[in-house]
């Protein structure tokens, strides 16, 4: 007899031994390992582990399923959540495939604990995700304010067909607009936001070439922001700051992931001066920019 705890040791044990790489919803071989069985049995991912049901025997067919997901993730190197079609991000599930990136932005900390409330006048009536990608950021806005139309915008139309499925499963096909085009040009003639969140492609070259295979199993296009020739990874990011505020209401907002690329976006926007809210992987990789500081730059 094996145990559910038993069954996620050696699960751990194995992925440790793989030396495969996480971030894409978990970032250690345990909180895998724990992913990947509880999938694998349907069981909820709330189960306590430590408690009865850790100790619960594991029927060998499911034993079976787990260790086939398991030889599959190392085999493959592919994110867990690309295997079984799911990723969840502040506790929402959204569908996910090889068309879009794994959905794990910092910027839903940010909406989820209220940080961006605080430079706007009101609840936000319109929002804009740029670089929406599986739309898991859109769907979140519009959780977040019931009130708020939200325009979802991507260059790549496969990502834009993962963000259908996900509006859809969220029931909000009527709050949330599907936009493709490159960059704001995606939202020529829309009427101007009080709020825009963007997660772009901002990984400067050196770190792009470092990446390891489950990174390189995401579009290329969702993590390189060396695609107009450059290597510091703000390709995208100049041309938005350049035309953000001319999209923005008088009190707008721009929120910026930039994840491990503050010296880049320092030595490439000397003049600014953005707001760094609080995350879980430090205080410099979401930045807030107001329109005002956007025209003053």
């Amino acid at each position: 007899m094996i145990t559910l705890a038993q069954l996620v040791q050696d699960t751990e044990r194995q992925l440790q031994a793989a030396a495969v790489s996480y971030g894409h919803g978990t970032s250690c071989a345990r909180d895998e390992a724990a992913w990947l069985v509880l999938h694998a049995l349907q069981w909820p991912l709330e189960t306590d582990l430590a408690g009865d049901a850790g100790a619960a025997a594991v029927p060998p067919q499911a034993q079976a399923r787990a260790a086939a997901l398991l030889q599959e993730r190392i085999a493959s190197r592919k994110p867990l959540a690309y295997l079984i079609r799911e990723a969840w991000l502040q506790g929402v599930p959204f569908y996910v495939d090889e068309r879009a990136i794994v959905p794990r932005s910092l910027i839903a900390e940010a909406l989820a604990e209220g940080q961006i409330d605080a430079w706007l006048p009101d609840e936000p009536r319109r929002a804009l995700d740029l670089c929406t990608g599986n739309g898991s950021l859109a769907v979140l806005a519009a959780l977040a304010w019931p009130g708020c139309a939200v325009d979802a915008a991507d260059l790549s139309a496969d990502a834009l067909e993962v963000a259908r499925i996900n509006v859809a499963k969220h029931a909000l096909a009527g709050r949330i607009s599907l936009l493709q085009g490159d960059g704001l040009a995606a939202c020529q003639g829309r009427p101007a936001y009080d709020l825009i969140l963007c997660n772009p492609p901002y990984v400067n070259a050196d770190s792009m070439a470092a990446l390891p295979p489950e990174y390189r199993a995401e579009p290329h296009m969702a993590l390189s922001g060396n695609q107009r020739g450059g290597r510091d990874g703000m390709d995208f990011i100049r041309p938005l700051l350049q035309e953000a505020a001319a999209r923005m209401q008088p009190q707008a907002a721009l929120v910026l992931e930039i994840g491990h690329e503050r010296g880049h976006f320092e030595a490439a926007f000397p003049s600014l001066n953005p707001v760094w809210l609080p995350t879980s992987a430090g205080d410099d990789q979401v930045l807030l920019l107001t329109r005002e500081a956007l025209q003053a730059a």
